[in-house]
């Protein structure tokens, strides 16, 4: 069963990449329409003709059902190039842009991005305060909102549209699962422009977390991610301390706790292009504490998350 669920989401995937190269010549190698969106119909024709389906056909009901929430700060040269890639190959997702009161522009030029483009949103935090409490913030906007699926993504371009766009169809076409992570671990899946050390750190972060916290997916620390509404309300949010990247790890151990489907579909991690990563030594002492003491109460059968009742819908 898990081999054969690999198998397909590989192929969709394949389709979505195979897709993209088409498009860049349609469009003459730029990788972006160029004829005013005929590009994106073409491009629905080619993934419907590949047999992935499509996502996005069902994504705008009652103003949108599919919200993309993405955290910032001084992000402002990523803006542009990553929500362009974004509604280009998802167009009827909202983008809910959570800038945390960036010093370089940011939440101003997202701003200048929501006032011409219904689909985009912006939540203006006072302060940088993490990745967690981004997160939490936005997921809580669009849960009041009646979005029907939530996706966590990253601004500075290390995360692909096309990789999400491939992951919708697997949420879509997949009753059982209920949060899709894009992974650079499982077959298909790969990091570009990363150090031989880099990859060894992230490996052995997500080989430690899930050792300690008994769970098989293979990329804990995955941002790039698709959640079910449902199982969100059903993972009790409010408890959740987890403030850098731990946060994903933690929110995967809730999902499980609760009783969520979880699928792994192969991505592409690009290194960012512009702008300078957030990561340091905090953030990794952060991880190896909680996943440590997470994995402790765990074995002794203290702390591990309270679901409430969830029913797929």
């Amino acid at each position: 069963m898990r081999r054969g669920l690999y198998s397909e989401i590989v192929k969709t995937r394949q389709n979505a990449d195979q897709a993209d190269a088409q498009r860049r010549d349609r469009s003459g190698g730029s990788g972006f329409a160029t004829d005013g969106g005929k590009a994106v119909v073409d491009l629905a024709a080619d993934i419907d003709a590949a047999g992935g389906g499509g996502a996005d056909e069902d994504t705008a009901r009652d103003g949108g059902e599919v919200c993309v929430v993405m955290p910032t700060y001084n992000e402002r040269e990523n803006l542009d190039p990553t929500l362009s890639a974004l509604l280009e190959w998802n167009p009827q997702v909202h983008v809910l842009v959570v800038d945390d009161a960036s010093p370089d522009g940011t939440g101003e030029a997202a701003d200048a991005m929501a006032a011409s483009d219904q689909r985009v949103y912006v939540l203006h935090r006072a302060g940088k305060n993490g990745l967690g409490p981004a997160y939490l913030a936005g997921f809580d906007w669009a849960l009041k909102r009646g979005y029907a699926t939530l996706c966590s993504m990253d601004m500075d371009g290390s995360h692909r549209a096309q990789d999400l766009h491939a992951m919708l169809q697997v949420l879509r076409n997949r009753s059982g699962i209920d949060l899709v992570i894009g992974s650079r671990r499982v077959p298909g899946g790969r990091t570009e422009g990363w150090s031989r050390y880099r990859n060894w750190i992230s490996r052995a972060g997500s080989w430690y977390a899930r050792t300690m916290l008994g769970l098989g997916v293979r990329d804990m620390t995955s941002g790039l991610r698709a959640y079910r509404a449902g199982i969100l309300r059903a993972s009790d949010l409010r408890s959740v301390e987890a403030n850098g990247y731990v946060f994903q790890i933690d929110m995967t151990r809730r999902v499980a706790a609760a009783g969520g489907g979880i699928a792994e579909v192969p991505i592409v991690f690009p290194e960012r292009m512009r702008g300078r990563s957030k990561m340091g030594a905090g953030i990794v002492f952060e991880a190896m504490w909680r996943v440590t003491r997470w994995g402790m109460r765990r074995l002794f059968g203290r702390g591990w998350p309270r679901p409430s009742a969830y029913e797929r819908g």
